[in-house]
């Protein structure tokens, strides 16, 4: 009779059941160090690119940035999450499942493919990514729905963080392997997704109520 080898990992809780588990490759120091480097890369480009366009102000050029970062992040790092579900047997570096066997040490249901995460960012690498760099598109275009599209996206990255906090909580909020990786992973590295969006929805709500009403004061002027 052969018994089954149960594989250790860091995860909590440890009886969570990861057959084939790999560790880590990559140390904490040079998983973060290559993302920050590409993320920097992008936002660089973009800021570069985005001054080619025409009477466009800083606020707009700095909007292009984040929705061209959170985009690809959504497309590139969480769309592998979500299409590679044994990305923890990984047996070689490879630094999109190095990120994700390292942040769940923030938060375990990603590694144990929990069904609330598997679908919040299943909706997020499929439906924000694409539409957030509409919105790079949008803005550098002057598109008149350019602000609303804003709102949308955002809205959509806003209700994504809720669920995805919420359901921790009513789970037992108990994933992460120590306090460190859970205010350094769970909480600081989400919390951008509630601070920018709810920023820009402010922003662009003004700027469409401003916008109605000028229209108002059009319409009332030619009666």
């Amino acid at each position: 009779m052969v018994t089954q080898v149960e594989v250790d990992h860091p995860y909590i809780p440890r009886d969570l059941k990861l057959p084939g588990y790999v560790p880590v490759f990559l140390s904490q120091s040079t998983i973060v160090g290559i993302y920050g480097a590409a993320s920097l890369l992008v936002v660089s480009f973009m800021w570069i690119l985005s001054g080619r366009v025409r009477k466009i102000s800083q606020v707009d050029r700095l909007l292009m940035c984040w929705w061209i970062f959170t985009g690809l992040t959504h497309m590139v790092l969480e769309g592998y999450f979500v299409f590679s579900p044994e990305f923890y047997k990984e047996k070689t570096p490879h630094f999109l499942a190095e990120v994700w066997k390292e942040y769940s040490k923030g938060d375990s249901r990603y590694a144990g493919r929990d069904s609330a995460v598997v679908a919040v960012e299943g909706i997020t690498a499929v439906l924000e990514g694409p539409t957030c760099l509409l919105a790079v598109y949008a803005i550098a275009m002057k598109k008149s729905y350019n602000h609303i599209l804003q709102v949308a996206i955002s809205l959509g990255q806003l209700y994504g963080t809720a669920v995805y906090f919420v359901t921790s909580l009513l789970d037992g909020d108990n994933f992460a392997a120590s306090a460190y990786y859970y205010n350094a992973y769970f909480i600081f590295a989400n919390g951008w997704w509630i601070l920018i969006p709810t920023i820009i929805v402010i922003r662009s709500w003004k700027k469409i109520c401003s916008a109605c009403q000028v229209q108002e004061q059009k319409k009332a002027k030619a009666r």
